[in-house]
């Protein structure tokens, strides 16, 4: 699940994660009455999506007097912000985070995310602030320090230590710096997080760390142990398909293709959405029925997938390990009959009861393409579209 920057701040803030002061507002007013209370002479305007690139979009400004904030809230309030992470179809802003201007020395970069690969969460950390990492990552790698944390112990001194070191932090930076990922790490740990991103940690004049913007993500596994996290939801920020699936605990992710899918496991999702982009298609979404699947959860996918306009057409791939290929095909018939589905229908079945499973969907009457093999499905489900 994601949250908002301002949302993400004030989890950091309980943690003792140094923070710049800042108001959240959802009108001009409450803006410039956020911008009062605050104080000062300079304030930054940031306006709030669940998405990266605010500032080159026009989403982020700086205001140096109340008109001025006034003018840059009612610009960004009900914009349409276009960034490199929410696509051409931008993301609408309903809300801006109104903050006290900072006296900045250095950018930074901080990031904590799970390595897969060690089993363990692991810490960047790189000069380069305020630009995208990923740049970082591919045109400079040796600018950035990785740092693997031992989930036994958790986050040690020395490690903090090491890092604001290689930050070239020295004197009260380097002790500010030890405490900030100190905290930042008991913050990532203690809520299941599953990204803490901190793009730009500055270095203020002052000596100061702080977290300018922050990011964070979190396992929707756990969310059942933080119910004051999962209140920060903001449904707008999410795909409607998705939210719906997510009734019906399906795992759907909407993509760009016009060939819907319908598969039973992740990896094998992923497996089937990498053939069909090889037989020439375009996957429309990534969707895990789970390991039981039946005619409720058929029928439910069915809706979820075809109410996205693209989808021209739709593969069924379904491996009958714990769930029996038989009563797939079943739930697909009594499915397809219910719904009245108007596109081609490619099925795959594979394992247990799979020829019982295939002989049901060619007795049905229906107008079902019958594949064997994985990439057979793949080359008839873009086949069809081309008729």
């Amino acid at each position: 699940m994601k949250i908002h920057e301002y949302q993400a701040k004030e989890i950091l803030k309980k943690f003792n994660v140094a923070i710049p002061q800042g108001k959240i507002a959802f009108s001009v007013d409450e803006a410039v009455k956020a911008a009062e209370e605050l104080g000062g002479s300079v304030w930054v305007v940031k306006a709030q999506i669940h998405a990266g690139g605010r500032g080159k979009g026009g989403g982020v400004k700086v205001a140096k007097s109340l008109d001025e904030v006034k003018d840059y809230a009612e610009k960004i309030l009900g914009m349409t912000l276009i960034t490199h992470q929410t696509g051409p179809e931008g993301r609408l802003v309903k809300r801006v985070f109104i903050e006290q201007g900072i006296n900045i020395d250095k950018e930074l970069y901080l990031g904590i995310t799970l390595d897969r690969a060690k089993s363990k969460n692991v810490i960047m950390a790189s000069t380069e602030g305020g630009v995208e990492i990923e740049k970082v990552a591919e045109e400079t790698p040796e600018k950035i320090i990785k740092e693997a944390i031992d989930p036994e112990v958790g986050m040690q001194a020395y490690q903090a230590r090491k890092i604001a070191f290689g930050l070239g932090l020295s004197g009260d930076q380097h002790k500010n710096a030890v405490k900030f990922l100190l905290s930042l790490y008991n913050a990532y740990d203690a809520t299941d997080a599953s990204l803490a991103e901190i793009n730009p940690l500055v270095v203020t004049k002052e000596g100061q760390v702080m977290a300018l913007d922050a990011k964070m993500n979190f396992d929707d596994n756990a969310l059942y142990r933080h119910p004051d996290i999962l209140a920060y939801r903001d449904l707008d920020e999410e795909e409607p398909l998705e939210i719906e699936a997510s009734k019906y605990n399906l795992n759907y992710i909407k993509l760009d293709g016009n060939v819907g899918c319908m598969v039973n496991g992740a990896g094998l999702a992923m497996g089937t959405m990498d053939i069909i982009k090889l037989a020439g298609g375009e996957p429309a979404n990534f969707l895990d029925v789970g390991g039981g699947a039946n005619k409720e959860t058929v029928a439910n996918g069915f809706k979820i997938i075809l109410s996205d306009p693209n989808v021209k057409a739709l593969l069924i791939n379904i491996f009958g390990g714990i769930v029996r290929c038989d009563r797939v095909a079943q739930g697909v018939i009594d499915a397809v009959k219910e719904i009245k589905v108007n596109v081609p229908i490619v099925v795959r079945l594979e394992g247990t009861n799979a020829i019982e499973g295939k002989e049901l969907l060619e007795k049905s009457g229906l107008d079902f393409e019958v594949a064997t093999t994985l990439q057979e499905a793949a080359e008839k489900v873009t086949s069809v579209l081309s008729r």
